[in-house]
């Protein structure tokens, strides 16, 4: 299974388990497929003291904890690529980037209007380049990580940066779907 697809974690000095998101920390690292049911099993079944060859304590709600990380990860990355210039927000300048092709991943406020999202679905669905769809956050979860008011329609441009943005978000949705109930897959 590729790295990607994966969480690492490390022993942690206090006899616990420490995910390693940004696979940095020292340590052996001991990896776990990236979904709730294989953290949760890992847990149960104590694959983490016999893998580390050491008695090992995981919290209970590591699979939790580990969902929590990823959501501040990926928040934190929008405020980072929105200073870096590789992320637009607004109906207009998203609607843009889509038409023009640039546009890697397009975030919609879970909690935006139909409305709105129907008309940026449709200019994503004349693009020649169809971003991928990604509604995880709420309106203001996107407000509070970009640094703007009611922030619902956003773009990721095409690049380096969106590459690594959309591999934590594969990882995160082994714990939460990547779309909420009710949305189609593609634009």
């Amino acid at each position: 299974m590729p790295e990607s697809r994966l969480v690492r974690f490390v022993a942690a000095p206090d006899g616990g388990v420490a995910p390693d998101l940004a696979r940095k920390l020292p340590g052996r690292g001991l990896w776990v497929a990236a979904t709730r049911d294989a953290v949760s099993a890992a847990v149960k079944k104590t694959a983490f003291a016999r893998a580390a060859k050491a008695p090992l304590r995981p919290p209970a709600d590591l699979a939790d904890r580990v969902e929590a990380m990823l959501s501040t990860r990926l928040l934190a990355g929008l405020g980072l690529a929105r200073r870096s210039g590789a992320l637009v927000m607004g109906y207009t300048k998203t609607a843009q980037a889509v038409e023009a092709g640039r546009a890697a991943i397009l975030l919609e406020a879970s909690d935006g209007a139909e409305d709105g999202r129907r008309k940026m679905l449709q200019v994503a669905r004349r693009a020649a380049r169809r971003p991928r769809l990604v509604g995880l956050f709420s309106s203001g979860e996107l407000s509070l990580a970009l640094g703007g008011e009611n922030v619902i329609h956003t773009a990721f441009l095409a690049g380096r940066a969106a590459e690594r943005w959309a591999e934590d978000a594969l990882r995160l949705s082994g714990f939460r779907p990547l779309l909420p109930e009710g949305w189609r897959e593609e634009p």
